[in-house]
């Protein structure tokens, strides 16, 4: 793996068993590509998500097969592959037939490095990170929860628009691949088939870089030395001429900017409100419901996390209302009761399989949060499956676009009824995992986790159960850990399983099934 990749993998693991969590932070996944399960000649066709059409980005047509021009990249081809260095092969190994799913593991490391909540000054004030200069002291971005949940959607769907705009032109060009063309090539994966104008590899390495680079803006330098690595594979790989290679970086770079022009009006960039304007929002909540969550911090931050991460523009689900959890109990009345008597018993007798379950979505500083935590599951059930790279886009893209839509509508509820956390409502109460700093109803963990299990499981059936049990799990271990009551684990599991719900019902109108 890449030098940075393994000082950062090294720094989290070091993090890990010394208190920050307990969880299976990020690593490479052990593949070394595989010959896919279905090569989807048909997905040019599929429904876009950001684009109206399969030609609004238009490439040229390529060289012809026998012509001078296309007889040449050949003979370089050979050349640059007769002449690769042993780091050019291991980066060929490392990229693989797949490379979406490297690219997610950067996503994810990148997360881990600044998922680092911005400390207090010396006189208890806080300054807030600042994308207009992301250098300065405390770094942007914070990549806490709905941070990380907003940028998967934008790197997965523009990765799913580009190569299914790749795969139409395939299909349309029909160009066989290198090591079809001249038998002197030989492809260092496995034989899939693929006609290789315009190359996918290219689409993926440019949305990615972009991408990410927009944000996490301090590491453009870093993806860019990744993206030029990985195009240069995909010749030595003899997968790719270099022309297949410049019509995919043509359409990488036009998917891209469709994503971030979405992005630079979404909302996001209102989300951190001042001071005044929360203190609007636990007014209005204290006013409909006659309590407020209170930030149990010393020294206390202005402000809780992303006040308005709920009014941000959301993939599916036609608006917040449709998912907005019900009203929680009343602090004080049977049923709270109820609740919060059973997070004292936890308290007082947790096993030891409880802690562990605690401790292993804990998902806290230094981790790659709940979002992640799913992204991961879903690479590892892509590669059990052999998906292609153009399906496997399509599962993380659904996936990452319920999960930030998860995380918009348990925001909006949050700041909506502004519920206290038990360890301001139980008098003595204390966690084992810390508290965070935003409302309590409903569980982001799972909101998340049962919008994510809701996708995945329509595109795998078979492992259901499977995802509904790491679910269930996810959200009992916040009740674990003294962070929720049940109530808003609960409602989290319902809220999050009815926006998963219109992402599957989107899926199922995409015309790949």
């Amino acid at each position: 793996m890449k030098i940075q990749l393994r000082y950062l993998f090294l720094l989290v693991t070091i993090l890990a068993f010394t208190g920050s969590c307990m969880e299976d932070l990020p690593s490479q996944l052990e593949y070394e590509g595989y010959e896919f399960a279905d090569l989807d000649e048909g997905a040019g066709e599929w429904k876009l998500i950001l684009m109206s059409g399969n030609e609004e980005v238009v490439i040229p047509a390529p060289a012809a097969v026998g012509s001078a021009a296309l007889n040449q990249e050949l003979q370089d081809s050979k050349t640059k592959i007769a002449n690769a260095t042993d780091e050019q092969r291991k980066s060929v190994s490392y990229w693989t037939n797949n490379p979406l799913i490297r690219w997610n593991e950067i996503a994810l490391e990148l997360s881990v490095k600044y998922n680092l909540i911005p400390g207090p000054n010396a006189d208890g004030t806080y300054t807030l990170p600042n994308p207009a200069d992301p250098s300065a002291t405390p770094n942007f971005p914070f990549a806490h929860p709905p941070y990380i949940s907003r940028m998967l959607a934008y790197l997965s769907v523009a990765q799913y628009d580009g190569l299914i705009t790749s795969w139409h032109y395939k299909e349309k060009f029909g160009r066989p691949a290198p090591y079809v063309l001249d038998p002197q090539i030989v492809s260092a994966y496995a034989d899939n088939g693929l006609n290789s104008y315009p190359s996918d590899g290219a689409v993926v390495a440019i949305t990615s870089r972009e991408i990410l680079s927009a944000m996490f803006p301090l590491e453009k330098e870093y993806l860019s030395k990744l993206a030029d690595e990985h195009l240069e594979s995909l010749v030595i790989a003899g997968i790719n001429v270099t022309s297949d290679v410049e019509a995919g970086k043509l359409i990488g770079t036009e998917v891209a900017k469709k994503a971030l022009a979405r992005a630079a009006n979404d909302g996001m960039k209102n989300a951190q409100t001042p001071k005044p304007k929360s203190d609007s929002i636990k007014n209005a909540a204290f006013q409909r419901f006659g309590w407020q969550w209170d930030n149990q911090e010393t020294p206390q931050r202005p402000v809780g996390l992303t006040p308005l991460f709920g009014k941000v523009k959301m993939w599916n689900v036609p608006n917040v209302e449709v998912v907005r959890a019900p009203v929680p109990p009343t602090p004080g009345s049977e049923e709270f009761n109820k609740d919060a008597q059973e997070l004292q018993r936890y308290a007082d007798n947790l096993t030891q399989d409880q802690r562990r379950i605690a401790n292993f979505w804990n998902d806290g500083l230094n981790t790659y949060s709940p979002p992640g935590h799913w992204n991961r599951f879903a690479k590892e059930t892509v590669v059990k499956n052999r998906l292609s790279p153009v399906r496997t886009a399509r599962v993380f893209a659904y996936m990452n676009m319920a999960i930030v839509d998860a995380g918009i509508s348990c925001w909006d509820t949050k700041y909506y009824y502004h519920y206290p956390r038990p360890i301001q409502t139980i008098p003595g109460f204390k966690t084992i995992l810390g508290t965070p700093n935003f409302p309590a109803y409903t569980s982001g963990h799972s909101t998340f986790s049962s919008a994510a299990a809701e996708v995945l499981s329509h595109f795998f059936p078979a492992d259901a159960a499977k995802f509904k049990n790491w679910a269930d799990e996810a959200a009992m271990s916040r009740v674990y850990g003294g962070i929720h009551y049940r109530f808003d684990a609960e409602e989290g599991l319902k809220q999050g399983k009815a926006v998963g719900a219109y992402s599957v019902a989107k899926a199922q109108l995409d015309q790949a099934d």
